[in-house]
């Protein structure tokens, strides 16, 4: 008997050191930058120009601005996933132009060189920098403003479009929130009280009225298929649901491929 307590009593002490580091490394696992160097917009995409985002809490972020094919052109915020720097996105953005798009790619903070340290309220500053500078300083009429969340940039967007709704909203392999794919890939951890950050996707678009077009994969291994219609069934404003066949979560077909770009130039040409 006492070495089956002496057993459970180093099983207990394990797992609560396990539950510890998870705690304390959660946004290590969460949040996966690409610190760069990012280059030069011009050289990664003709037309494009460097810009700086100014958020609320004083940081300087990198992004880069495409113009659209006129001053009255609708523009796409477009909020990156939890992986690598805008270079990654800059073959969607040329799809999105060549439709007549402005286009604007950003880092948040601590990827592509920036400064500061990511984290849900901190991404919350940061995407609105973003939409402050197509607004204020490249002059998009907010009329024609669309957000397009990557999977966990949904989240960061929809948490957006719930204080500043967009002309439209497209969000790529969205998750019901945080926790709930968090579950999906530490199920012997207790995910929902460990997280520091939420993201609650679901939640906050079923009080977005935009219109709302959810694109996933049919074999995504990261998000659950499943979650992202639940997010789908969830939106007050939903407009499309495309399903990619056999896509997994980083498939190009998924980053840049004609389902996703031609749901973002459908919701753009309802805008403009």
């Amino acid at each position: 008997m006492r070495t089956v307590a002496a057993v459970a009593g180093v099983v207990v002490v394990l797992y609560a050191g396990l539950v510890g580091a998870a705690w304390a490394l959660q946004r290590h696992l969460v949040y996966l930058p690409d610190a760069g160097p990012v280059p030069p917009a011009a050289s990664v995409l003709p037309g494009a120009r460097d810009v700086v985002l100014r958020t609320g809490d004083g940081l300087r972020l990198g992004a880069w601005f495409v113009p659209g094919a006129g001053p009255e052109a609708p523009a796409v915020l477009v909020a990156n996933g939890n992986g690598g720097h805008r270079g990654l996105r800059a073959p969607l953005a040329a799809a999105l132009h060549d439709e007549g798009l402005a286009v604007l790619l950003f880092d948040y903070r601590g990827y592509g060189g920036n400064p500061g340290t990511p984290g849900e309220a901190g991404l919350a500053l940061d995407v609105r920098a973003a939409r402050g500078y197509l607004l204020e300083e490249a002059g998009v009429p907010a009329g024609r403003l669309l957000y397009l969340g990557e999977s966990l940039g949904a989240g960061v967007v929809a948490e957006l479009a719930t204080e500043h709704p967009p002309a439209g909203l497209v969000l790529r392999s969205p998750f019901v929130d945080l926790a709930a794919v968090g579950r999906e890939h530490y199920p012997f951890l207790p995910v929902g009280a460990l997280l520091r950050d939420r993201y609650p996707v679901a939640e906050r678009v079923a009080s977005v009225e935009a219109p709302t077009t959810v694109v996933y994969g049919g074999a995504d291994s990261i998000v659950p298929p499943g979650q992202s219609r639940a997010v789908a069934d969830a939106a007050a404003g939903l407009h499309r649901v495309v399903e990619v066949p056999g896509a997994d979560h980083n498939d190009p077909v998924l980053l840049d491929g004609p389902e996703l770009v031609g749901a973002v130039v459908e919701l753009a040409r309802r805008a403009g």
